[in-house]
């Protein structure tokens, strides 16, 4: 069988797609895959790190601010239409896979045109327009949410949550400390506003020293600024100041809170662990679907919202009260934990593979 995979630009699209071909390889030793992305995005990189082929459109993105700049990009999508129709010539693959992204668009539009049946995965709880605009060309869609039918038609619609980091659940937690563990992730550039609420509370965490320890993960973007924020606090020993964490795993499974971003792929890794969490929802994505991620927890009881316009001033004092009243964590851990979805990207790959014999 031979699967062609298209989607990226951010993280949360490549992430899903890697974990999907990992999954079919693992239940179809044989598969030939191939990957369709954007170029000069950062699926260029990582899809090939992974081990897999990938093939670069000059896709990009509609300019909504300026529309009159459109016209190139127009352009560049009829290109990239024609050339994945010599992929899909050429390659000949038996079913199409779309993550979502501006290459995905091109690439699963063509798929469908030429008669070979698609398979679409929507990570967040509010539909990205590239999976709108392909929903009645899509033979199935698996998606992360409940609800979703308010974006595509119910019969087409499979409930398969996202895909993790392979591994995610293995971590080890050290013996019991006698102080609380307060995870605060930004993802791998970062996230400015939860940084500059770390830094304007650096005092207030210290103070804290002796029932509180901090491990805050800056991002590559922000490290400096905030390591010269950390020394210039005089570098409290409570508190780990880090660009990347390579432990996740263990990270995780010491945490009694997390703060992090509410993307798709964090928020699914909060469920399958079972996390108290309060969620920053990023206001620079489209949709602004990270607070449809976050609320589609918080309505549940699963996690706590702050605000990113709010998070300067209420994020710390929210996560110094939550992390010290046991009897909410353990309820934000009960509800967040019946929301996890098992063995996404396999049962992501069984959807395909069924697609393929047929």
């Amino acid at each position: 069988m031979r699967y062609l995979i298209s989607g990226g630009g951010t993280g949360g699209h490549i992430f899903p797609a890697v974990s999907i071909a990992n999954a079919l390889k693992e239940l179809d030793p044989e598969a030939e895959i191939l990957f369709i992305g954007a170029l000069g995005r950062m699926e260029m990189e990582r899809v090939p790190q992974a081990g897999y082929k990938i093939i670069g459109l000059p896709v990009r993105g509609f300019n909504r601010a300026q529309p009159w700049k459109n016209i190139s990009v127009l352009i560049d999508l009829v290109k990239s239409i024609r050339q994945v129709r010599k992929i899909i010539r050429d390659f000949k693959p038996n079913v199409g896979v779309g993550v979502g992204g501006y290459a995905s668009g091109a690439a699963m539009w063509a798929a469908a045109k030429m008669g070979i049946p698609i398979l679409l995965q929507e990570q967040n709880g509010f539909a990205g327009v590239t999976n709108k605009i392909l929903k009645n060309k899509a033979a199935k869609i698996c998606v992360a949410y409940e609800g979703m039918e308010k974006f595509f038609p119910a019969d087409k619609i499979i409930l398969t949550g996202n895909p993790v980091r392979q591994n995610l659940t293995d971590g080890i937690k050290k013996d019991k400390l006698k102080s609380k563990n307060l995870l605060i992730i930004g993802g791998s550039l970062g996230a400015r506003t939860i940084n500059e609420a770390v830094m304007a509370s650096l005092e207030q965490l210290k103070a804290k020293s002796q029932e509180l320890q901090v491990v805050w993960q800056t991002g590559k973007v922000y490290y400096d600024r905030c390591k010269a924020a950390w020394e210039a606090a005089g570098s409290p020993a409570n508190i780990e100041c880090l660009d990347f964490l390579a432990d996740m795993p263990d990270r995780y499974a010491n945490a009694d809170l997390v703060i992090s971003r509410a993307g798709a792929s964090s928020i699914s890794e909060l469920c399958l662990l079972g996390k108290p969490s309060i969620l920053v929802p990023s206001p620079n994505v489209a949709e602004d679907h990270q607070t449809h991620n976050a609320l589609a927890l918080v309505n549940k009881d699963a996690a706590v919202l702050v605000r990113d316009a709010e998070a300067a001033e209420k994020l710390i004092p929210t996560a110094i009260e939550l992390i010290n009243d046991e009897h909410r964590l353990k309820t934000l851990h009960t509800n967040i934990l019946q929301l996890a979805q098992k063995d996404s990207a396999k049962r992501i790959a069984e959807e395909v593979i069924k697609l393929a014999r047929l």
